[in-house]
């Protein structure tokens, strides 16, 4: 099974045909997609200018799409290296618990659903590298009220979500199932108590 890097050199390779390359940049979204597969799909096509269902885009769109797809995978590797760092020296220290973002961190290893959007068609329209920086610093810092990633307040609990967790708090304006960890126990309350009044 090809790595991510080897899907990268085939979409940006001009000896391959379009559909080969098209394809490619697909698969590159089995290894690293943090908005969930599809919604990441959506995102990249948009930012870079062709259509979802477009068979034969232009070729510098593509690579367009993987640069920026490239550009956030670094920033998550930069902080999995960093979080693992963490873990062994608190190990080290005694401290073999973990805590709430280590257990959100498992549920996203490599990437896969970091900022997950239930709903493919709604998701933060900026860079995906600035929507993980600003989601790891959420991370590193003291709860917050809002979103990290756009700052918006209207948070609203879900269940049955097509990711782990299966339930959370989505944020209405950029769509992205918030991580637990980077809300306050307030926040969290005033997420699920919309949530009733949306049910109502």
């Amino acid at each position: 099974m090809a790595g991510f890097r080897s899907l990268a050199r085939q979409v940006r390779d001009p000896r391959n045909d379009l559909a080969l390359r098209r394809y490619s940049l697909r698969k590159c979204l089995e290894r690293f997609a943090p908005y969930g597969h599809r919604a990441t799909w959506d995102h990249l096509c948009s930012r870079a200018g062709f259509g979802p269902e477009d068979r034969s885009p232009d070729p510098a769109r593509l690579v367009a799409a993987l640069e920026e797809l490239e550009e956030a995978r670094a920033v998550w590797l930069a902080y999995e290296v960093a979080f693992a760092e963490r873990r062994r020296k608190e190990k080290h220290d005694g401290l073999r618990r973990p805590g709430t973002v280590d257990d959100w961190h498992r549920l996203t290893w490599g990437g896969f659903g970091v900022a997950w959007c239930d709903d493919p068609s709604v998701h933060p329209t900026g860079a995906l590298a600035e929507v993980l920086r600003r989601l790891i610093a959420a991370l590193e810092r003291d709860p917050g009220e809002c979103c990290p990633v756009c700052a918006g307040s209207g948070l609203v609990w879900m269940h049955d979500l097509a990711h782990e967790p299966s339930s959370g708090p989505v944020c209405t304006r950029c769509g992205i199932v918030v991580p637990r960890p980077v809300l306050t126990s307030a926040a969290l309350t005033e997420a699920r108590r919309a949530r009733l009044l949306v049910s109502a």
